[in-house]
């Protein structure tokens, strides 16, 4: 199993274990929304389960792929309080197939804003 099929695995299950697992120690993740990077395994964790929290419910889907050697681009979209969200996860791999760096990009600027918000509460509440 690739890292990406792991990601994908990941998606449909909701194992907060396995996403612990996909996580390289070091993995980097970078927010539409913070400044700087946030560097290391547990708030990137803190992140990306904080994410799928906001995004993943049943309209979320990816609707594009593209991959490189030891990457992928994932188009997706959802519609949350009515406002249609689209962006890319950008993610890179090591050798082992674990998450070294996630980007998340995201249009428009209502849903970035939203987006913020209901991170900062999820966040909020996992602390």
């Amino acid at each position: 199993m690739t890292g990406l099929d792991s990601w994908y695995a990941y998606m449909k299950s909701h194992d907060r274990t396995a996403l612990w697992d996909l996580l390289h120690p070091d993995a980097v993740f970078e927010s539409p929304v913070v400044h700087t990077p946030q560097r290391g395994r547990d708030i990137t964790f803190k992140y990306l389960s904080s994410a799928e929290q906001v995004l993943g419910g049943p309209a979320f889907t990816y609707v594009g792929e593209w991959r490189s050697a030891n990457g992928a681009v994932l188009e997706f979209k959802t519609m949350i309080d009515g406002i249609e969200i689209n962006g890319v996860d950008i993610i890179s791999f090591d050798a082992e197939g674990r998450i070294t760096h996630f980007k998340v990009m995201v249009r428009p600027l209502k849903a970035i804003n939203m987006l913020h918000r209901l991170m900062a509460e999820q966040l909020a509440a996992q602390s």
